[in-house]
Formats: C-alpha cells, structure tokens, sequence
C-alpha cells in the first residue's frame, strides 16, 4: 500500500461533479473545511447542505447543454464523482462528457483530473481478481450496475489513450455505504476494502495531491 503525502498545492479550486452524492457530499465539506474553493455542478442546488463564500454554485449536470469554458475557467482540479446507473444502462454518459470536457481542460490550462470509479471496473490494459470478478457478474449485475462499470471502463480507456498529457488519476473506490469512519485509506494495485463514503472522500481529498498517483488507477484500502 502506498502513503498519501500532505498536502502540497495549497489552496485549490476545484470543479466538482456528485456533490450531492454519497461520497461527493463529504469531499465537498472536507475541501471547503480545508480551505479550498469549490466549483459544484449540481441538478438540484437544493439538495446541498453545505454553504460557504469559498463555494459557487452551477445548476445543471453532465447530460446538459453546458457552457464548458464558463465552468472551467478559473479552476485547478477537477473531481468526477458521477454515476446514474439507470441512464448508464443504454448510454456512456460519463465517457461522452469526458470527451468534451478534456478538450476543455486543456484550452483552460487546467492538467489535473480525479475520476472515481467503482471498484469493480477493469483498468485499461489491467483484469479484475477472480474474487471481484464473480462480485460483479453476480451481485453487481442483478443490482444494474454493468452499465456503469461499462462506462467507468471507457473514462479510463479514453484518459489513457487519449488524455496522456493530462495529470489523471483514477480511484476505483469500493464504497459499502455510510456511516462514521472505519480508519485511514491508503493506495494499492492490488489490495481492495469495502470503505464507506466519508472514507473514501478523505482519501480522494488527500490523493488528487499526490504526484506518485498520476496515470494510475489503483484501488484504495484499508492499512
């Protein structure tokens, strides 16, 4: 397993994308408690909970018509915690929005990119485990999550092939749910845990700074 360093860039702006999901609602606190600005692009403003002056608000989501430029300018990081596993059954909405905002980045000068992806998603040239190989063409099938593991598949086809110049990293998150903490998530190639939200945003919050991590998309677990 590999450390996460402090932090090393200071205040950030980030452009965050689920900050009203499970995980997505603890990284925006835990970014605006550190002090960074935060750009949220939400369907439904209302279902914030958070408020600060360090936060700015854009209704609309990733299906939308968006003005790429306007919400990316002025930003540093972006954080992708997205998924809609209905609309990811017949459609790559993820992968297609990937595909114009990396464009969009690369006008802007913005280089680094955090994507969070389900933790039974194959990397780009990689294979699953037999263990979560069988989770997922079981319990994760008769749940209708193979769409989105389709479409996390192609982010992280597309970032590798097509995005090289891009700092990203992927974190193929094994999320179980809510509750308090369970401990400290660290980076692994091969170990995988069942973590819950606030743990796996703590960690996303720590590893979008780590430079060990870029063009890596590694699982996160457990010390």
């Amino acid at each position: 397993m590999v450390a996460t360093p402090v932090s090393t860039f200071g205040q950030m702006t980030i452009l965050l994308l689920g900050a009203t999901g499970g995980t997505g609602k603890y990284f925006l606190a835990q970014a605006l408690a550190g002090g960074h600005k935060v750009r949220a692009l939400v369907r439904d403003p209302s279902k914030l909970s958070t408020s600060s002056d360090n936060l700015d608000i854009r209704q609309g989501s990733l299906t939308d018509d968006i003005d790429l430029g306007s919400l990316i300018t002025g930003v540093s990081h972006v954080v992708l915690m997205v998924g809609d596993k209905h609309a990811q059954r017949t459609d790559k909405i993820v992968t297609g929005f990937i595909k114009r905002l990396v464009p969009a980045m690369r006008t802007h000068g913005v280089k680094r990119i955090l994507y969070q992806a389900g933790g039974f998603s194959k990397p780009y040239g990689g294979e699953l485990s037999w263990l979560l190989w069988l989770l997922r063409n079981s319990i994760a099938r008769m749940g209708g999550f193979e769409g989105q593991h389709q479409d996390n598949e192609a982010v992280m086809k597309y970032l590798a092939t097509e995005a090289d110049d891009l700092d990203w990293i992927v974190h193929r998150a094994g999320i179980g749910g809510d509750g308090p903490s369970k401990g400290v998530l660290g980076r692994s190639a091969t170990n995988f845990s069942i973590a819950n939200h606030v743990d796996c945003a703590t960690y996303s919050l720590k590893i979008i700074e780590d430079i060990s991590a870029i063009h890596t998309s590694d699982f996160s677990c457990y010390a």
